[in-house]
């Protein structure tokens, strides 16, 4: 008897077993937990690794240079041009005479305190007095010598070459007598009157005189 009712336990307890099985088995499963990706997002993406880059050198600025004055003009510092008032004249004969001509030497002198420039040609004429008008025609420029720069300091002199033609070599001059010289320095309205005496032609068409560029002395 006794036998018998453990057996009916042990039966009852299997089956009691095997409905807790059945029940697990048909019972609703547990989700499984997954992870999610919020949109527009995903896996970091890994930033560039920037490599380490040499800068360009900078440009060098161009050295800044002060332009010269144009020879024959003035800035600053530089000797203005000599004028009228500030100068001497002269001529100097030794050159000599060929042909009915007399060369010589124009001399212009500064006279002043400062320097000056002088450059290029002067305006020459014969006049009857210091106060008279040309008489002929002016003097022709002679390109045989090349224009220069003259700095003139204080008591310095610059020279060009004057040739006069001798008036009586001209049947058609109509020769009167001249006082002397006009003279117009480079690039100036007033003019310094060179007394000597001589030999004008009143017909235009005839020049007696040329000039060069000054030149130093």
């Amino acid at each position: 008897m006794r036998s018998q009712i453990i057996s009916q336990a042990f039966a009852m307890t299997t089956a009691a077993a095997a409905a807790a099985l059945l029940l697990t088995a048909c019972g609703p499963s547990q989700p499984q937990s997954q992870t999610t990706t919020a949109p527009g997002t995903g896996q970091a993406s890994q930033s560039p690794t920037s490599s380490a880059s040499t800068a360009p050198p900078a440009s060098s600025a161009p050295a800044t240079t002060t332009a010269s004055p144009a020879p024959g003009t003035t800035g600053a510092g530089a000797p203005a041009l000599c004028k009228a008032a500030g100068l001497t004249a002269a001529t100097d004969a030794s050159g000599g005479g060929a042909a009915g001509s007399v060369y010589m030497k124009l001399n212009l002198t500064n006279k002043g305190t400062e320097p000056c420039l002088l450059k290029g040609f002067a305006g020459v004429s014969l006049v009857a007095d210091a106060a008279g008008a040309p008489i002929g025609a002016p003097a022709t420029r002679d390109d045989s010598a090349a224009v220069v720069d003259v700095l003139l300091a204080p008591g310095q002199t610059g020279t060009a070459v004057l040739r006069y033609t001798q008036a009586g070599n001209y049947m058609d001059c109509s020769p009167v007598d001249a006082a002397g010289y006009r003279v117009y320095p480079p690039e100036d309205t007033d003019s310094l009157f060179l007394p000597q005496p001589t030999k004008a032609c009143t017909n235009a068409q005839i020049t007696l005189l040329s000039i060069g560029a000054f030149q130093p002395a």
